[in-house]
């Protein structure tokens, strides 16, 4: 199956390439034109084959750095959001002089993740995407670092790029970065296997994977292994490899580690209601409750309720949890907060007329892995 997901990857005619800040950047001398070049001389060559491309870059605080004698990345938000802004005009500025090489244009895509919780400006998004790729541009994108705080902020831009793969509705998701491949373990350690697909969960059981050594970027093996998880969940197959090896891995996606997408695609309704939209608050399920959620793709009724947490009203977005306290589910509630605790547990008969309703309906409930 392995080669089936490599060669599904190596014919996608719409793609996301995701690359790290530790593959653009370096600590002393910023952002490395060379390595940059090299990135856009391998998405170049996979345009010129007839491929759309969006590239999800990381980097703005990394080329930021050198400029502001900055010896580091800067732990504080008000200085990492004064090194993005002099970072994304060197960063933005490099990638058009570099496609321009190719005679291709740019069109820089800055996000918060307030523009993928917010359902009005998710569609926004997409049409955007949509209208850049039908006339020929190269979107490039990254989060809007200058104005994302601690609350709205992505946390790292391989999570950004599972939500933009979606959104573009792409097929195939490749994340850059300066590890060449998923192991076991810390590479670093050696005595490390090398895992060369990820077929389903049972294949991540027990895996203890290491972050990027630079100190550049925010993500590291764990975040690109749940980004990973999340694409590849909503029918979007992934390849996780080395910004060096590009060329390798947009063209024969022989290198690295492949996530074999599952099951059918998710309408953009329902991803943006399992993986981007903010929840609000918590409803604690009981095993009968879960079954018929998660199994039996059933509403959720007020009897297989226990408990509730959060400050939400009826029509946000709510986790649903068993009783491990992992979330299963998510959905759109139909009571607010203040309603449930003398519904819960309760049989619909018993509940007043006006109440006698799903407490999350079947089609505003999404399934989830254990999270």
């Amino acid at each position: 199956m392995s080669d089936q997901t490599r060669a599904a990857i190596a014919a996608a005619s719409r793609l996301v390439v995701k690359v790290g800040s530790s593959a653009l950047t370096t600590a002393g001398d910023g952002l490395d034109v060379a390595r940059l070049d090299a990135l856009v001389d391998a998405i170049a060559e996979r345009v010129a084959r007839g491929a759309q491309i969006v590239l999800v870059s990381s980097g703005a605080i990394g080329a930021g750095l050198a400029p502001l004698s900055l010896g580091k990345r800067p732990r504080d938000l008000a200085t990492q959001q004064a090194a993005a802004s002099v970072g994304q005009l060197a960063l933005a500025h490099a990638y058009a002089e570099s496609f321009g090489r190719y005679s291709l244009t740019v069109g820089q895509v800055l996000l918060t993740s307030d523009d993928v919780v917010r359902r009005a400006h998710y569609r926004n998004a997409e049409r955007t995407f949509s209208r850049l790729l039908a006339l020929g541009a190269v979107p490039v994108v990254n989060e809007n670092d200058t104005v994302a705080t601690e609350e709205i902020r992505f946390g790292d831009n391989d999570r950004l790029a599972s939500l933009v793969a979606h959104l573009i509705r792409a097929d195939a998701l490749v994340l850059l970065s300066d590890v060449d491949a998923l192991y076991d373990g810390d590479p670093r350690a050696g005595g490390t296997r090398r895992i060369t697909e990820v077929a389903d969960e049972s294949d991540l059981d027990g895996l203890s994977v290491g972050m990027s050594s630079s100190g550049l970027g925010t993500g590291g093996m764990m975040s690109k292994v749940a980004a990973a998880r999340t694409a590849a969940s909503s029918g979007v197959p992934v390849l996780i490899a080395a910004a060096a090896d590009a060329r390798e891995a947009l063209g024969t996606a022989e290198v690295g580690t492949v996530f074999r997408a599952a099951g059918s695609r998710l309408s953009a309704r329902r991803f943006w209601l399992g993986y981007a939209a903010g929840s609000t608050g918590r409803l604690h399920l009981d095993d009968g409750a879960v079954a018929a959620v998660v199994r039996r793709r059933r509403s959720l009724l007020a009897a297989g309720v226990t408990g509730v947490d959060g400050d939400f009203q009826a029509g946000d977005v709510v986790d649903l949890v068993n009783p491990a306290q992992q979330v299963v589910a998510r959905g759109v509630v139909a009571f607010d907060v203040t309603e449930l605790p003398e519904l819960i547990g309760r049989s619909t008969h018993d509940l007043p007329p006006e109440q006698r309703r799903e407490v999350v309906h079947a089609d505003d409930l999404v399934p989830l892995r254990h999270r």
